[in-house]
């Protein structure tokens, strides 16, 4: 039985959060973004997949292998 390849989502922060909701500022916070250009990895999950989806014009998101 062949292992599936873990697919992890490569995360950076292109627009500031300044101006948009405590909301967005905090899911920005929650992915372990704190710096403009930073880049975290997350493993891919549908909570993350959720968050990315509330922050679409703040981040940008790669899937690597």
């Amino acid at each position: 039985m062949a292992k599936k390849k873990e697919v992890v989502l490569r995360i950076k922060l292109v627009k500031s959060p300044i101006g948009y909701s405590e909301r967005q500022k905090a899911t920005v916070r929650a992915l372990g973004l704190r710096k403009m250009q930073q880049v975290v990895e997350k493993p891919d999950s549908p909570q993350i997949r959720g968050m990315l989806a509330k922050i679409p014009h703040l981040v940008m998101v790669e899937e690597v292998e």
